[in-house]
């Protein structure tokens, strides 16, 4: 592995697009990108709540969730406009999601405000917000849904279940809603993830400490160590799409209440390329 950027706070949302990676600094609330040299550039800040999950839209804008307030907002000619308010809709904190191909926006609603309380249950829920802007629930029963990725040919969803320890795979039909295909996988406190071409997915263990790619039959195929730091997201991106980009921190969760972190993002050439969002 091979440190491309230090000294952040705590990234996540990791998106190829462009030539760069695109990602926010939820602590600094800041929405970044960096070439795969390592030329960081900030393009906008978030002042009144905190960014998380990012999704790229087919003619390029870039869409920033925001957590407590539940909006999601687009980064066009360098500027942060409302793009769907989701607070009447959301039950909880919303926290990552993704933008498909045909615009859609995959949205995680964890069903609860952060801090988790205890004994939160199967009460996350996935909201879909259309090119349109219309939004509806499209999946539920979900323990604490984080990372989300769709395939390239629009037919299957992943999403983390951090609570659950697992990730949930599901149907995509033609509208959009979701179909659960059953539960694969088994690792702790999955975060972020992306899928890559054989169908298998790159998990961001937190508590593990490793970013592991696990096939569609829940098998562990790789692991790669990232030891003393916490595995937040992942993205395969750059030329050929083999390039894992590896979000980490060197924090806690207590840590983490006090506002204690320190980011930092990894690169490995990896042998499979991705596939899909993101």
């Amino acid at each position: 592995m091979k440190t491309i950027h230090d000294g952040g706070r705590y990234f996540e949302g990791p998106r190829w697009h462009d030539g760069r990676l695109w990602f926010v600094d939820c602590m600094a609330r800041t929405l970044l990108s960096v070439s795969p040299a390592g030329e960081l550039q900030q393009h906008a800040e978030v002042t009144d709540d905190t960014p998380c999950g990012l999704g790229t839209l087919p003619g390029g804008d870039i869409v920033v969730l925001t957590m407590f307030r539940k909006r999601l907002l687009r980064f066009s000619d360098g500027k942060l406009s409302l793009y769907a308010d989701l607070s009447q809709l959301a039950k909880g904190t919303i926290d990552d999601m993704i933008v498909d191909g045909q615009g859609r926006a995959y949205v995680g609603d964890l069903g609860f405000d952060l801090p988790p309380p205890e004994g939160r249950g199967a009460v996350g829920r996935i909201i879909l917000v259309m090119p349109d802007g219309s939004a509806r629930v499209v999946a539920d029963g979900l323990r604490f849904p984080n990372g989300i990725a769709v395939s390239s040919d629009h037919r299957r969803l992943v999403v983390a279940e951090m609570d659950g320890a697992c990730l949930a795979d599901y149907d995509i039909a033609p509208d959009g809603g979701l179909h659960l295909r059953g539960r694969f996988g088994c690792m702790n406190a999955p975060d972020g993830i992306c899928l890559d071409r054989d169908g298998s997915t790159w998990v961001a263990s937190f508590t593990e400490d490793a970013f592991i790619r696990v096939g569609s039959d829940g098998g562990e195929r790789e692991r790669i160590a990232v030891p003393g730091r916490r595995a937040l997201a992942c993205a395969l991106g750059g030329a050929d799409r083999r390039t894992l980009f590896c979000l980490s921190a060197a924090t806690s969760f207590a840590e983490l209440r006090k506002g204690k972190s320190v980011s930092r993002i990894d690169v490995v050439e990896v042998e499979t390329p991705g596939d899909g969002y993101p």
